[in-house]
């Protein structure tokens, strides 16, 4: 089976969305399926991998490392060479159009949901724009043309299923159990130890970065020995730079070695999520699998990834997080960093894999 994954906003730095392209990538590559990646870059071109051919189409510069395919006609121009068996599309926006290319060529089209849209757009959109109506009309067109469609969880679901969508399937994401691992001899806090906490992830409006620097402001204020590295770079950077100017943060801007992130996760007495909006969560699954337990917003769906001992949710204040920390860390560090690494476990990326090539064989189990 020929698989072309198409992806807009896919670089370097764009976190999650390129760590699961790559992942399924490789996982189709290794259960003998023929992989194509199409991505947009600054010309065309075309390069094989020990995963398959990666090809870029031209796509102007949205914002620094980021790309997108604004005219879909030279992607269409590649599908038609590539004759795919499944085209599977990571992007709502302008690559949708190759659904109607599938359909008019018997391919079947699998649309990967990634995130929600009425909730990424609602800091993007004046207040009395009514975001809901909006979202679902556009979602209508997206299930009526694609075969199927993939989302990680059941936040990412509501969106669709408040459509009626025929053809919906939820697929968690993975994590790689082997680089993200906890260290040898985990760190342990104590009431005159230093609290370690860290927050992966891309730092925009969305994200919600400076509730993270609000928890350690609150920590701080209450008399708590507290450190937070904060891995990630995007738009808020300076500012958030400036704000913790008298903060005991360290800013280690976009860490480009997977390692060198697991070690810092693994370091960590716990991970701070702040994102209200997340899809799913991969940097919470992520710390999960360093036996790092983490705190998350109780919006969205990095909560889904949370059981007994793994982490908390908090209300998404820094009163709020800041309490969520000091409960857990009043929890025995052992059973903490255990139950942490055991809910990691049960998302391994062969799963998923799995779950994907039901979905683009015509299988799969449909969400209810």
């Amino acid at each position: 089976m020929r698989i072309v994954q198409l992806a807009n906003l896919y670089s370097p730095v764009s976190g999650g969305l390129r760590t699961a392209v790559d992942a399924l990538g490789r996982g189709y590559a290794e259960a003998g399926h023929e992989r194509v990646l199409v991505v947009p870059g600054k010309v065309f071109a075309r390069r094989e991998t020990d995963a398959g051919l990666v090809v870029t189409v031209p796509g102007p510069s949205v914002a620094p490392g980021y790309r997108f395919v604004l005219d879909p006609r030279p992607v269409l121009r590649v599908l038609e060479r590539l004759r795919p068996d499944v085209i599977e599309v990571s992007d709502k926006a302008t690559l949708a159009v190759a659904a109607r290319w599938a359909g008019r060529h018997g391919v079947r089209s699998v649309l990967f949901s990634h995130e929600r849209l009425d909730a990424i757009l609602a800091h993007r959109v004046p207040g009395p724009f009514p975001l809901s109506q909006a979202a679902d009309c556009w979602n209508r067109r997206l299930v009526s043309i694609f075969d199927a469609v993939v989302v990680t969880s059941s936040f990412g679901a509501a969106e669709f299923a408040r459509v009626g969508a025929p053809a919906l399937h939820r697929v968690p994401l993975g994590v790689d159990l082997d680089t993200f691992r906890p260290l040898p001899a985990a760190p342990s806090s104590s009431e005159s130890d230093e609290v370690r906490l860290v927050h992966l992830g891309r730092l925009s409006a969305e994200k919600r970065p400076g509730l993270a620097l609000a928890a350690v402001a609150e920590l701080h204020r209450r008399g708590v020995p507290v450190r937070l590295d904060v891995l990630g770079e995007g738009p808020l950077g300076p500012s958030l730079r400036k704000a913790a100017a008298r903060l005991p943060v360290t800013f280690h801007g976009h860490v480009g070695s997977r390692a060198d992130v697991a070690r810092l996760l693994a370091s960590a007495d716990a991970a701070l999520a702040p994102c209200p909006v997340e899809s799913f969560g991969l940097a919470v699954l992520e710390a999960l699998a360093c036996g790092t337990p983490v705190v998350a917003a109780d919006l969205g769906a990095a909560g889904e990834l949370l059981v007994r001992g793994a982490g908390l949710v908090a209300r998404p204040t820094g009163e709020g997080f800041a309490d969520a920390v000091t409960e857990l860390l009043g929890w025995p560090s052992s059973w903490r960093r255990r139950a942490a690494r055991g809910r990691a476990e049960c998302y391994p990326w062969s799963a998923s894999i799995a779950g994907m090539l039901a979905v683009h064989t015509g299988g799969g189990v449909r969400v209810r």
